[in-house]
């Protein structure tokens, strides 16, 4: 009991939000049943990931726990790599963009809408090997997670 308080207190003091499991209403509708396409909305997505071409299995775990860690508008966040100085696929517009690396947001500015670039916020973090090798990269993405965070919950993600 004493262990669960900790840790409550811990995550509290961290600003991350834990993850209640919920069963499913009789009404919702399964997984299983709804038709998923390519195609995906401009709404679907409240946060965006850009991240370097060639990162390591690692280097994904490390990104995975700390988007994980931080709700679920972050954990569901679209990701898209930079090959060759371009984006590869389609971006979706967001509220957030989570830009990891200097490279990834010239090739970001390169492709985004001005419009939609005026709206959203647009954060800028070392680059995965940085972040898996160095503190001050990790406090970097965590204040980076934490701001990106607070602009989903004042827009009502």
């Amino acid at each position: 009991m004493l262990g669960k308080n900790r840790r409550a207190r811990v995550m509290r003091a961290l600003g991350i939000q834990p993850w209640v499991r919920r069963l499913p209403s009789p009404e919702a509708p399964v997984p299983g049943d709804v038709a998923f396409s390519d195609a995906v909305s401009a709404s679907a997505y409240s946060c965006v990931v850009v991240l370097p071409e060639g990162c390591s299995v690692r280097e994904l775990d490390l990104l995975g726990r700390a988007l994980n860690g931080c709700g679920a508008g972050l954990a569901r966040a679209a990701r898209l790599t930079v090959t060759g100085g371009q984006i590869v696929g389609t971006i979706p517009e967001a509220r957030a963009y989570l830009v990891f690396g200097e490279a990834q947001a010239h090739a970001l500015g390169r492709s985004l809408p001005a419009a939609v670039m005026h709206q959203a916020q647009i954060v800028l973090v070392d680059e995965p090997a940085q972040v898996l090798r160095r503190g001050d990269a990790k406090r970097r993405l965590w204040s980076a997670l934490r701001s990106v965070r607070r602009v989903l919950s004042s827009t009502g993600t």
